[in-house]
């Protein structure tokens, strides 16, 4: 352990309590002077690591247990919070009783300034920077890690991540050859992992792909590989709503394992259209053509053709990440029980994880050395819906004998969430389930067993960098879009005014109903062609917002251009936090206290920034209220 990895423990762990509140308890001998001049630090005499390292482990802290833990202002379990002992203090040479003098607000005033200026002095970033960066973790529900006894990771597209070019790319090919080996008609085709994005919505039925909004309404919409116009979009879907629990017809895009399955769907879907099905294959609709995909891609993976070659080739296949195992070791070494949960098989994912940690960890460790226990061929979201029989994997070549009971650091195959938490006697919301898919990871373990939830999301650090790109474009919308609110209003007053005086009765206001007539139409043609350009330039404006992540879905977490997608609203109902990969976990601690953000109500600005003319005041408006 190096001198600045025991500097940001050490500072974690204080900033716990509210009990150590000077600097010279942070560090007995750190002088602000001296700044980055780590080097003239003695370990031992200022920084006294050794002693303290043995005092963190109980003589002057103890960790709140699950027995006494209780909940705190925001709602979270306090277990896993340290506590001072106050009789210890002294220890720090200073007076315990005199720190806690004096109102809290100046005191917590000063240390966050005095904090914020050590984290820069040591190098390290402060979590509210984290957030805001491509590789920050992102949070729907406040999550208090230090309550989280137990993590579970995903594998594939979790703590592997493959390039989607050559994975998905490789899927596509053996999904063609299968439908090739059936009779379809596929020469001339081509993988294009731009043609979809995670979160789109297959329609099963009418043969399109479309992406809703988190209400349900469809924004966009492609049929085969053609975009349907807003029109089209709106003449179609204008009258219903999609409904994932009908899954006879609605398909969600999880995860990136949907993307070869719905570029070659929806390319086979322009064959159907163009009659080059051959009649031998039967009379064939949008709906028995998923499942002529479907079936040919799970050929692929059935048959191991795809696994074999990626097993014999993982250097093509993974896309490494140094940083990822560190962040597992953290974890562990700050006590969670770290588990491995996965469908794949016990061959292939030993040979991924080999591949993708080994070489990354300290003093020859080996993966399984990170685990307490590692389930594969797990059947999710089965394996969190009901029970099954859990078989031990015993030797090198995968043999199995039953078993009813998970031990440390063992290798299992099948079984349940539940085996798993009576195995290591910890339940609920003290388990962390981490994962990529929104169903079979995320959705499930919290529908099920109220575990909390983290999502893995790749996407997202393209979609943050795009989003920054498309900030001007944004802005120059959206103040179009202002203007032509304020000359629409302006327009609807003259309207109702007019619509006043044909019925005999005075507008609005006395200056309103004094308007000459002429005057008044006159105002109304020009504001209306006004509005008419308007909508000429806002419209392709519209079409190419987000065009900077996807030329034709526009932006992953949004549709529209004030609305979330359907896939933020799955990510914010069943997902605590998420972020793009397992390693930015490196970016904060094991003992992270992730506080969600406030959540904007359509009202909400007028409360904070309202636009009162003439200074109508708060008083005011407590008066018409009250009238």
């Amino acid at each position: 352990m190096d001198l600045m990895e025991n500097l940001g423990r050490f500072s974690i762990q204080r900033v716990q309590s509210p009990v150590l509140m000077a600097t010279h308890i942070k560090y007995p001998c750190y002088k602000p002077s001296n700044h980055l001049g780590l080097s003239n630090f003695s370990l031992n005499k200022s920084l006294g690591i050794c002693c303290c390292t043995k005092m963190v482990g109980g003589e002057v802290f103890s960790e709140t247990s699950s027995s006494k833990s209780d909940v705190d202002y925001l709602g979270e379990s306090t277990k896993g919070d340290l506590n001072v002992k106050k009789e210890h203090l002294e220890a720090f040479g200073i007076d315990g009783q005199a720190t806690l003098e004096g109102p809290i607000e100046e005191i917590a005033r000063i240390e966050a300034k005095e904090a914020e200026a050590l984290l820069t002095d040591l190098g390290i970033p402060d979590p509210v920077s984290s957030r805001h960066s491509p590789h920050g973790i992102f949070c729907s529900r406040t999550l208090n890690l230090r309550s989280i006894s137990a993590i579970g990771y995903d594998m594939d597209y979790t703590l592997v991540h493959y390039n989607v070019m050559a994975w998905e790319g490789r899927a596509y090919d053996y999904c063609l050859d299968n439908l090739k080996s059936m009779g379809f008609p596929v020469d001339g085709l081509e993988f294009d992992p731009n043609l979809v994005i995670r979160g789109l919505i297959m329609d099963k039925e009418r043969g399109n792909l479309v992406k809703a909004d988190r209400f349900g309404y469809v924004k966009r919409a492609m049929h085969g590989t053609k975009m349907l116009s807003t029109r089209a979009v709106s003449e179609i879907y204008g009258r219903e709503l999609v409904d994932l629990r009908k899954e006879s017809r609605w398909e969600f895009l999880n995860t990136l394992f949907s993307v070869s399955e719905a570029v070659a769907y929806m390319q086979m879907v322009d064959r159907l259209d163009g009659g080059a099905i051959p009649t031998e294959l039967g009379r064939l609709d949008y709906k028995g053509l998923y499942k002529a995909v479907g079936k040919a891609l799970f050929r692929a993976h059935v048959e191991g053709q795809l696994k074999s070659e990626i097993m014999s080739n993982p250097e093509r296949f993974v896309e490494p990440d140094p940083k990822l195992p560190l962040a597992l070791l953290d974890q562990k070494e700050a006590g969670k029980r770290l588990l491995l949960i996965t469908n794949s098989d016990y061959h292939y994912t030993n040979k991924m994880m080999q591949h993708a940690f080994n070489r990354f960890l300290p003093n020859d460790m080996d993966w399984r050395a990170l685990f307490d226990i590692v389930i594969v061929s797990a059947n999710k979201p089965e394996f969190f819906q009901m029970s099954h029989p859990m078989y031990e994997v015993v030797t090198s070549e995968g043999l199995m004998r039953p078993c009813f009971k998970a031990q440390s650091g063992g290798l299992y195959s099948g079984g349940s969430a539940q085996m798993i938490e009576s195995s290591l006697n910890i339940h609920g919301d003290e388990i962390l389930y981490v994962g990529d898919h929104i169903y079979t990871d995320v959705s499930q373990s919290k529908v099920h067993l109220r575990w909390r939830t983290a999502l893995i999301c790749r996407e997202l650090e393209e979609e943050y960098i795009a989003l920054i790109h498309g900030q001007g474009h944004r802005a120059e919308l959206i103040e179009l879009i202002n203007q032509k609110e304020l000359v629409g209003d302006l327009f609807n007053q003259l309207r109702l005014a007019l619509q006043r005086r044909s019925k005999g009765r005075p507008a609005q206001t006395l200056a309103a109903t004094n308007m000459d007539d002429q005057e008044l139409m006159e105002s109304m043609q020009k504001l209306l062609i006004v509005m008419q350009r308007l909508d000429h330039k806002i419209a392709p404006m519209l079409e190419t917002d987000g065009k900077d992540f996807n030329q034709r879905w526009g932006y992953l977490s949004r549709a529209g251009l004030w609305d979330k997608s359907h896939l933020t609203r799955q990510i914010e109902k069943y997902a605590d936090i998420y972020t793009s990969r397992v390693s930015n976990f490196l970016h904060y601690t094991p003992f992270m206290y992730f506080r969600s953000q406030e959540q904007m109500l359509a009202h909400d600005s007028y409360c904070y920034s309202p636009p009162y003319p003439n200074d109508f005041a708060i008083g005011e408006v407590s008066k018409s209220l009250s009238v």
